[in-house]
């Protein structure tokens, strides 16, 4: 199977759909590594027989060469049987740790599918930690399905094939018995379903919150709120905690359930056998195999139930997470590319409004031509980076059509519309990996000499040669090693590298020093040259030079017009205008 034309398709919304999912991509490993343990129960059902065959040999009158026959074959079979548990590992080890690994990385490019309103609604921490919790869960059910519950079937099946031979009524016994404590085991392993689902999703909850603190952990500083935390945190902790108790209780129950009944089991074979060889109905080689048979099966069967149970769990775990994380996408994408576009924006009829929200834009529309540079001004909450975000296609408009170059952006596919367009945030966001990496991730395939044009373009080459390691320097986690307006020019040189006919700009500047913001708008300037530019700023004097200004309010367009013009207009934008001429001369 094609496992690109796998990747693409929707994951599987059941938790045996998602697994089996993995096994259709590795049929011929998967089939290998069962086969394998398969064939090493069977050594080890037939090695009790060997034995049996050996003590008989032995207590009777048989010749030396008989006794060293069953000897040999005795031996032969243990060792085949190591042999083919050996193999079966090393087989496994490459196919469970692929199949893991595989699932998280489409977990994960399925999780970075949703919406940008989805990531709102959850925890980060909690995503990132159900996407480890599933690959441990798979692993965990791949492995005790493949080495706690297949061989304990097979030795079962393989005892009651040699019990038939020696004792037929034995077999049936032993058929009955262990049909009975499976239907036990499984109906307790269900009715606990739910309690593992919940500590799963309690455990994720807790794992979110630990990050969410750590990324916070200034603002617990400044706020005196060490203390706070600590007990909001032992709280859900504490919650967490009762989740596992009554988890594992459950758990521990069906240990003891299964415990009373194999225990009878057991003795009761065991007893029946004795009787039996008194009677002179069965030999003592025979005693000793089903003894040994019965002891196996006892212990197998305990690893079986205990698997089962533990299946049951991570089974739990995985369905919790494919509820959060594999839900459809509530956006649609298409193969279909954008071809390389001049610019030209048209928002036709637009009308939009957050799930579950207020009307944000309701009949909009907008024309900017390709090249021309247009600030968006207004108060907080009138739909500024909305208008942005809806441009980007992080969401979706409710009605009416947004184009570039006449191009309706949802019948292209999201990344091919994205790599149209460069963003400059007001923090740009940094992995913890090196400079060199952060600047490259404008544009993947740039050569070591195109980063270093851009970060020259952007000022920043100066500072960066200034650093322990150069570009090669790691910016810590979001960048912390960098000041702001570093941080600020590595983002502007991600724009320049990218060099994209759209540039959009969120307020880009409004959080910098005067120094820092100078030698930006220098940079901006330049890379603005050429391209259609969408700027948000609250500082109005970074829109001064450009060719227009909108100023929105409540979702509408209530002033259009150059700064100039605007300026000399009454109206929201010259009483805007003055409030901060106010401001910065006192």
């Amino acid at each position: 199977m094609n496992f690109q034309h796998l990747r693409d398709a929707p994951l599987p919304a059941s938790s045996v759909a998602f697994l089996w999912r993995y096994i259709k991509v590795r049929p011929i490993h998967f089939l290998a590594m069962v086969s394998l343990v398969i064939g090493a129960a069977c050594c080890a059902v037939v090695v009790q027989y060997g034995m049996k065959l050996l003590v008989d040999a032995m207590a009777g009158e048989s010749q030396a060469t008989q006794v060293w026959h069953a000897f040999s074959l005795f031996m032969a079979l243990i060792i085949l049987e190591n042999v083919l548990w050996r193999l079966g590992g090393w087989v496994g080890c490459y196919t469970i740790v692929g199949s893991c690994a595989d699932l998280r990385v489409d977990l994960f490019h399925h999780l970075t599918g949703h919406p940008m309103r989805y990531f709102r609604r959850h925890f980060s921490g909690s995503l990132a930690n159900r996407v480890s919790a599933i690959g441990a869960a798979a692993d965990k059910v791949y492995g005790g399905l493949t080495w706690r519950i297949v061989p304990p079937c097979v030795d079962f099946i393989g005892a009651v094939v040699v019990m038939l031979a020696v004792h037929p009524a034995m077999a049936l016994a032993l058929i009955g018995c262990v049909v009975v404590v499976a239907a036990l085991i499984t109906v307790f392993g269900v009715r606990g379903r739910s309690r593992h689902i919940a500590f799963a999703s309690q455990s994720a909850r807790v794992g979110g919150e630990i990050v969410d603190l750590v990324s916070n952990v200034w603002t617990i500083k400044a706020f005196s709120g060490r203390e706070r935390e600590r007990l909001r945190l032992e709280r859900e902790i504490g919650i967490e905690a009762q989740s596992h108790r009554r988890s594992w209780i459950y758990m521990e129950k069906a240990r003891v359930l299964h415990d009373i009944c194999l225990t009878i089991m057991a003795g009761g074979m065991l007893g029946w056998a004795i009787l039996l060889w008194r009677a002179e109905q069965v030999t003592a080689g025979d005693v000793v195999m089903v003894s040994a048979l019965t002891f196996r099966i006892l212990h197998g069967s305990r690893d079986l139930a205990l698997a089962l149970v533990e299946a049951s769990q991570q089974m739990g775990v995985i369905a919790e997470t494919l509820g959060i994380i594999a839900q459809p996408h509530e956006l649609s994408d298409t193969p279909e590319e954008l071809a390389p576009t001049r610019g030209h924006i048209k928002m036709l009829d637009v009308s939009y409004a957050y799930p579950g929200g207020s009307e944000v834009f309701e009949h909009f529309f907008l024309d900017i031509p390709a090249g021309q540079s247009v600030g968006i001004a207004g108060t907080s909450g009138s739909g500024k980076s909305t208008l942005l975000g809806l441009l980007q296609r992080l969401d979706d408009v409710r009605s009416g059509v947004i184009m570039i170059d006449d191009r309706d952006i949802r019948s292209v596919s999201q990344d091919s519309l994205r790599r149209q367009i460069a963003v400059v945030p007001q923090e740009p966001a940094l992995f913890n990996r090196s400079i060199l990496e952060n600047i490259g991730y404008g544009l993947p395939d740039a050569t070591e000499q195109q980063i270093i044009e851009a970060a020259r373009q952007a000022f920043c080459d100066e500072f960066i040669q200034g650093l322990p390691q150069g570009y090669h320097t790691l910016v810590g986690e979001r960048g912390v090693t960098l000041s702001g307006g570093q941080r600020q020019r590595l983002g502007l040189a991600r724009a320049f590298l990218k060099d994209a006919p759209i540039l959009i700009l969120d307020e880009a500047t409004s959080a910098l020093d005067s120094d820092s913001e100078a030698i930006i708008q220098r940079a901006l300037s330049n890379l603005m040259r050429g391209r259609t530019v969408l700027a948000v700023a609250h500082r109005l004097s970074t829109i001064a030079n450009f060719d227009r200004v909108l100023v929105l309010e409540d979702g509408e367009i209530v002033q259009d017009g150059t700064p100039e013009e605007l300026r000399l207009r009454q109206g929201r934008f010259r009483t805007l205008w003055q409030m901060q001429a106010m401001v910065h001369n006192r």
